[in-house]
């Protein structure tokens, strides 16, 4: 394809062997955005018409990011966008004969719309005609009656061939055959039809020729050339030698559109000059297409023109009618008649509505695009002219953009909160008459933008709480009102980090999120803490999220919940304490005075003093109100030394609680006769006895333990020396015994603490305590009484403004907080002026009063306060300019510049990066592993601006979500704690706030999302088949059974996820692989030959099971099949399968090991007990027996026990054993407290043991002897 590109608006031409036509492309370069297009009819689907990125000067991406798309006014869409290439091409298949019919040029409309912004480009596609139609006639033969006496060059006028398409491929030539008494002559209209006229060249001769028969063939221009046929029948008449001739060359003529049916156009007439039959004139029409048949008729006698179809301006504005005027004999006339169509308002406009937001935010600027819409109307002139409107009260406005093309803006600054949505109704009027419109409505809804925060419904709360309450108890609640929508009206309160007595407040009460409930957290101390300020954020959900503060104050209410505190005398449990009263006190002689407190306050700190007990009550009182201890009687010798007293201490509260003291009062007149009566007081001797008891116990309990421990040393000692069986053992455990410790606590002195006092003046003390002198500021005149008419003259000096005013900084504060109040206080100026009336008088500006502005406190003195909020975000500090002058001519002045510097509050909450995060991780994973990082800012400064990152509390299937990750409170790296499995848990969500260092803290949340991803960590499980240890199964197969007979099927499942879980099933191993296989996806084992009868009954199948993940996992399944005609046969030939008989095999093993054991056991029990009865028999003791004469020998520790018996010596053997002998030789039993070995005179070497039941040393490793 060859282009030839042209700037000037010509066409270029592109030649195309495929469609064998010329494709006309023409491009404007017009500031519209318009470009035209020429292309043959009959395109196929698909075919490139140009390309609209290159011609309109537009990047691919732009057309992609605007969504450009096609709009048009047309039911049908001919053309396609290919936005991605940037061309356009045809969507379907183009008759422009069907499109425009005879219009020509034929064209096509449209517009290109991009958004973002919108964007409008008209795009014009001209159809180009290819001769795709013949001529055809309307009739198939036309039949003509010609007088022979028709003189040549006679004319009959002939049907014309109608051919749909236009220009070269149209209707081009005719041609009549065979031409011997006639030849044709082509004549066009006016309008470019042709039409055909067959002249007479040869006269007629009925007689020789009465038929003739023609053919008239038309011919278009077309490559390649079509045509059509018809037949010419001539029946040649008598003489009929005039035909009709019309009155009117042309006939013209109106009807207005949509006429009714029967609506009169016109009257031809035509004449024939011939008389009789011959003079009878018909008419009718000829030459008439397909649509102007369709709506006009012709009265064949008369030739009165009528409507028969729906006349419609839009289609067909003109019609061109040709008449023919034929009389009896043959003989014919043509006229053309022209209708004209008058065009009414009767199409009301069209709204078509191209692009519509539905859904807008109430933050958009005023004169966002809303909608764009077209508005077309068929009519023409003035009928077709629109005008476009909306309700005035609207905030809206219409506004052209292109031809027949709108866009409604916004006129105004939305806002949800008082208006949420509006049905707009656009208008299109037409101007003709009568004026025809249409109706649009648009829904636009107002999406909320979180504008507003939420306000509490006070400006403060207080509440009350008994102390000691129960923790968890409601206090009471708070609530806030967000007047947004949804989400962004979601309130959720917090507490505002805070410290109280330092501890978090957070500690002490709680608030729930949601409604604002404020719960006790402990069980508050009304005297640790008297009442709790602290802050709650309402914080709505929008994004960014915004929120307000409220002051909160508990005040924690007393309960008598502590006892009173004796502060004095001090109660000690090793020493006492007496307070010594002489004998000769008087009566009301202060004694002591006893001192307590209470910790509670109000009345359930009033406390009483009361003498409860006391060895003579008529001795003292107690004062009621001031616990002081006086006499109440003289002192008298009777009266015992040793006085005890016990006061009560109660407090006022309800219920009461009280606290008991016991006072030791001594009554004498010395200190030696105190502690002679003091020494045996109870409590001391009680504490000296039981104390000596504990020491005595002590001593002989470790001295026993001490001998025991020598006793057994040298026992030892012995028996290891002279290697005697042992007599005895000591096992007694030796007690250590510790004596307590004690502390020193005496003191030297009657007071064993130190007591600290105050002393308080009263507001007005100093009226008395002090003295104050007045100062001397007074002038004194002194009068010398002895002058005698001195008369003194006083002259006045007026004063001159020659002193500017002196600026003195009396206070000034070089940081504020930037969260001060208007009106703080900064700084403190006095400004004097030594000069006299206006000059001394003096006023001060500043040069810049920006935040700050200055006011006169009294004379002379000046305050600079702020005068608006400071920012230390926008400007950290300011240079004030204070400019002081006076009144005087010329006005002096000063002026001194101070800098302030802004101090940073908290007043930024960390900010996030994003409004929320996503993160994976896949299963298995090591703990501690880092999943992600999560960042945010804050726009405050220094310690305000560190950020910490804290994982909040909440729980994921109900565990702690700080039990899956951990994050750096710094770094904000989130870490897993644990390794995760995607079978327990798919994926979890918490929050991490984000809080700053100040005072208070200030934090914000982030949602984390973490998505744990698969790994193929499970193997498969097989469902079915089902192993058992127990039992066999096996599957039966008849030998008459067919290929792919169904054996059984292989069920398993993966508990893993996506291609992790696909399975596979395959053959591993097989008694004949040749006779089963298995489905490779189904798991259907089948089989793939006829079974015969030398196939083995017992078939043993092991089918393994893959799934696809990497590395793949198997499981392994053994299917026993029998292949057998009946149930008997297969139960006697898996009687000794293989599986059956390893199972026996081991049963048997374990049965005969059982056996052996069992037996040798036993035959070595019987072994044992005989061989034990035959030595006790043989009453053997020794290794052997010897007859020989043997000097007895008595062995220490043993008593000479002879007898009387047959043998008259006692024999004594020595047995000597190794020091590991007794593992072998000797059995040992447990030793008693005497080994006496007594020998009866009677026995004949019988031998007697005698045991005592009481055993004071005990091993288990001790010898004994066998009788």
């Amino acid at each position: 394809m060859g282009v030839c590109p042209h700037r000037c608006g010509k066409c270029l031409l592109c030649q195309t062997t495929t469609w064998r036509a010329f494709m006309f492309v023409l491009i404007f370069s017009t500031t519209a955005g318009q470009i035209r297009y020429s292309i043959p009819e009959e395109m196929k689907k698909g075919s490139l018409i140009g390309n609209v990125a290159q011609d309109l000067g537009l990047d691919l991406r732009r057309l992609r990011s605007g969504r450009a798309r096609i709009v048009s006014g047309e039911t049908s869409q001919y053309t396609e966008l290919n936005a991605d290439k940037g061309i356009l091409v045809v969507k379907e298949r183009i008759d422009r004969e069907e499109l425009c019919g005879d219009v020509t040029p034929c064209s096509l409309s449209f517009e290109i719309i991009l958004e973002n912004p919108i964007e409008l480009h008209r795009v014009t596609v001209e159809i180009l005609d290819i001769n795709d139609h013949a001529p055809t006639f309307k009739h198939k033969a036309i039949n003509l009656e010609i007088s022979e006496s028709a003189t040549v060059g006679s004319h009959f006028d002939l049907e014309s061939a109608y051919d749909p398409d236009a220009g070269i491929n149209g209707l081009q030539n005719y041609v009549l055959s065979p031409g011997d008494n006639f030849v044709l002559k082509q004549h066009s209209g006016v309008d470019g039809n042709r039409f055909a006229v067959m002249v007479l060249q040869k006269p007629l001769d009925r007689e020789f020729n009465p038929h003739l028969s023609l053919k008239l063939i038309a011919v278009d221009g077309g490559a390649p050339q079509r045509s059509g046929t018809v037949s010419i029948d001539i029946t040649v008449l008598d003489v009929n030698d005039n035909p009709p001739v019309f009155n009117q060359s042309i006939y013209k003529a109106t009807v207005v559109e949509n006429s009714p049916i029967g609506t009169y156009i016109a009257t031809v007439n035509a004449s024939d000059a011939d008389r009789g039959s011959n003079s009878l004139v018909s008419y009718s029409f000829s030459n008439l297409n397909g649509k102007s048949n369709e709506k006009f008729d012709i009265d064949s006698s008369s030739g009165k023109i009528t409507v028969v179809g729906h006349i419609d301006f839009e289609k067909d504005r003109k019609y061109e009618i040709r008449v023919i005027a034929k009389d009896q004999g043959g003989l014919s006339e043509a006229t053309k008649v022209v209708v004209e169509v008058i065009d009414q308002n009767d199409n009301a406009p069209v709204i078509n509505i191209m692009s519509f937001s539905s859904i807008i935010s109430e933050d958009v600027s005023p004169g966002t695009v809303i909608a764009v819409f077209n508005v077309k109307d068929t009519d023409s002139e003035s009928n077709g002219q629109v005008k476009c409107s909306i309700d005035s009260n609207l905030p809206f406005k219409i506004q052209s953009s292109l031809t027949d093309y709108y866009n409604l803006l916004s006129d105004v600054t939305f806002d949800r909160e008082t208006q949420p949505e509006y049905n707009i109704t656009i208008t299109a009027t037409d101007l003709g008459s009568p004026l025809l419109s249409t109706k649009t409505t648009l829904h636009l809804r107002i999406s909320d933008v979180n504008d507003n925060p939420p306000i509490f419904t006070k400006l403060n709360y207080s509440s009350f709480i008994e102390e000691n309450n129960t923790p968890g108890v409601s206090i009471f609640s708070i609530s806030a009102r967000d007047s947004d929508w949804n989400q962004n009206a979601r309130i959720s309160y917090f507490l505002e980090d805070a410290e109280v007595s330092g501890s978090p407040v957070s500690s002490y009460v709680s608030i729930n999120s949601e409604t604002g409930v404020i719960h006790a957290v402990r069980s508050f101390d009304y005297e640790q803490v008297k009442q709790l300020v602290f802050i709650v954020k309402a914080q709505d959900g929008g994004s960014p999220p915004l929120s307000s503060n409220v002051t909160v104050k508990i005040m924690i209410r007393d309960q008598n919940d502590n006892p009173p505190q004796v502060l004095y005398p001090v109660q000690t449990g090793g020493s006492m304490v007496a307070e010594m009263v002489p004998r000769s006190a008087d009566v009301g002689y202060l004694v002591t005075k006893v001192v307590a407190v209470d910790v509670d306050s109000g009345q359930n700190a009033w406390l009483s003093y009361k003498l409860q007990k006391a060895t003579d009550r008529a001795l003292f009182e107690v004062g009621l109100q001031n616990g002081e201890i006086r006499t109440i009687r003289q002192v008298t010798d009777k009266d015992a030394v040793k006085q005890r007293l016990t006061v009560t201490v109660e407090d006022n509260g309800q219920p009461s609680r009280s606290a008991t003291v016991i006072v030791n009062v001594a009554v004498a007149d010395s200190f030696p006769e105190v502690l002679s009566e003091f020494t045996d007081f109870t409590h001391d001797k009680e504490y000296n006895d039981n104390l000596t008891f504990y020491l005595v116990l002590a001593l002989a309990v470790v001295s026993f333990l001490f001998i025991t421990c020598l006793v057994v040393i040298i026992s030892v000692k012995i028996y290891r020396w002279r290697q005697s069986r042992i007599l005895y053992h000591s096992s007694l455990p030796v007690i250590p015994y510790y004596p307590p410790r004690y502390s020193d606590t005496l003191g030297t002195g009657t007071l064993q603490h130190v007591y600290n006092y105050e002393v308080c003046r009263t507001t007005d003390s100093r009226k008395s305590d002090c003295k104050f002198g007045r100062a001397g500021s007074q002038n004194v005149l002194i009068m010398d009484p002895s002058s005698t008419g001195t008369m003194q003259r006083i002259q006045k000096v007026l004063d001159t403004n020659d002193n500017p005013p002196a600026i003195n900084i009396m206070s000034a504060s070089s940081s504020i907080a930037e969260d001060v109040k208007p009106g703080t206080v900064v700084t403190m100026i006095n400004v004097q002026d030594p000069d006299s009336d206006e000059n001394g008088k003096v006023h001060c500006v500043l040069d810049d009063p920006l935040h700050f502005k200055i006011t006169s406190t009294s004379n002379n003195f000046f305050t600079l306060v702020t005068d608006s909020e400071l920012d230390r975000e926008r400007s950290s500090d300011y240079n004030i300019t204070v400019t002081c002058s006076d009144e005087g001519v010329p006005s002096l002045s000063s002026s001194v510049t101070l800098t302030l510097k802004i101090s940073d509050v908290n007043d930024n909450a960390p900010v996030f990066e994003r409004s929320s995060y996503q993160a994976y991780i896949v299963e298995n994973n090591t703990p501690g592993l880092s999943i992600f990082t999560v960042k945010a800012r804050d726009a405050d400064w220094n310690q305000n601006a560190r950020v910490s990152y804290i994982l909040e509390d909440s729980s994921v299937n109900g565990v702690p979500v700080s039990s899956y990750v951990s994050v750096s409170a710094d770094s904000g790296v989130i870490h897993a704690v644990r390794s995760f499995d995607y079978e327990q848990i798919k994926d979890f969500q918490f929050c991490i706030k984000a809080q700053d260092g100040g005072s208070p803290p200030l934090s914000s949340n982030v949602t984390v999302k973490i998505m744990i991803q698969d790994q193929n960590d499970n193997p498969p499980q097989i469902l079915y088949p089902v192993l058992t240890s127990g039992s066999l199964v096996a599957e039966m197969v008849p030998r008459s059974a067919d290929v792919g007979y169904l054996v059984t099927k292989v069920v398993a499942v993966d508990v893993d996820s996506g291609q992790n879980a696909w399975l596979s099933y395959k053959l591993q191993k097989a008694t004949d692989r040749a006779l089963f296989e298995v489905g490779l996806q189904n798991g259907e084992i089948r089989t793939i030959r006829q079974a015969t009868d030398k196939d083995a009954v017992k078939q043993r199948l092991t089918v393994i099971v893959e799934d696809n993940g990497q590395p793949s996992r198997s499981a392994t399944v053994i299917v026993n099949v029998a292949v057998a005609d009946s149930f008997p046969e297969v139960l006697s030939e898996f009687t000794d399968f293989t599986h059956d008989k390893e199972y026996n095999d081991n049963l048997t093993f374990y049965l005969v090991l059982a056996l052996a054991v069992v037996s040798f056991l036993f035959i070595t029990c019987l072994v044992v007990i005989i061989s034990v009865k035959i030595y006790r028999w043989r009453q053997s003791r020794i290794l052997y027996h010897s007859n020989l004469p043997v000097i007895p020998y008595y062995p220490p520790r043993y008593s000479d026990t002879l007898g009387t018996g047959t043998l008259q010596h006692v024999y004594n053997y020595e047995v000597c054993r190794t020091t590991d002998s007794r593992k072998s030789d000797c059995k040992f039993g447990r030793a008693s407290s005497q080994n006496v070995l007594i020998m009866d005179a009677s026995s004949t070497g019988t031998m007697q043991r005698i045991q005592s039941d009481k055993n004071i040393l005990d091993e288990p490793d001790s010898p004994a002897e066998v009788s």
